[in-house]
């Protein structure tokens, strides 16, 4: 039986109830998701956690999109981070990564993240926003967009890595 592949996420039709930023944002979690799952779901523990030339592990990528995500949403709300936050950030390069975990833990991210971003109200995209310990400048809107940007970047690092890790078992 021949799988059936569905258009990127943007191009289903989908999300049509939710602005346009928002929707465009909340697409690009989608195919995060779906492009993690595709190129790095079927990979073993040491695969995750592998370091071929001294790139940053597949696992670090996902903790760093999950983690990354709650940081920034979390900006975008006009708050700065709590200390379980910054303690979870200085974790994200550890070693010893369990799949089952890693990918729980992206689930629970992305789906979170959507609803954080539907309770954004479309008013208040350019609204002012400080990021972090220096209080850079930027609005609601900066930061939903670059929550898209960032995610898709991690995501490319992470499929390149897993094609590299995948090139040196053969």
């Amino acid at each position: 039986m021949a799988e059936i592949k569905l258009p990127e996420s943007w191009l289903r039709g989908t999300l049509s109830e939710v602005s346009s930023v928002q929707r465009a944002v909340m697409h690009a979690l989608v195919l995060a998701q779906e492009d993690l799952e595709v190129w790095c779901g079927g990979l073993s523990d040491a695969e995750l956690n592998a370091r071929p030339a001294s790139l940053a592990p597949i696992a670090f990528h996902l903790r760093h999109i999950a983690r990354s995500l709650d940081r920034l949403l979390t900006y975008a709300e006009g708050r700065q981070l709590d200390s379980q936050q910054i303690a979870a950030m200085k974790t994200e390069m550890d070693p010893g990564a369990v799949h089952k975990e890693l990918f729980s833990e992206l689930a629970s991210a992305l789906a979170q993240s959507a609803n954080r971003i539907r309770a954004i109200a479309p008013a208040s995209l350019d609204e002012p926003r400080a990021v972090g310990r220096n209080q850079l400048p930027t609005t609601v809107g900066g930061l939903l967009v670059h929550v898209a940007d960032h995610t898709q970047r991690h995501v490319g690092q992470a499929i390149t890595t897993a094609k590299v890790v995948g090139a040196h078992l053969k």
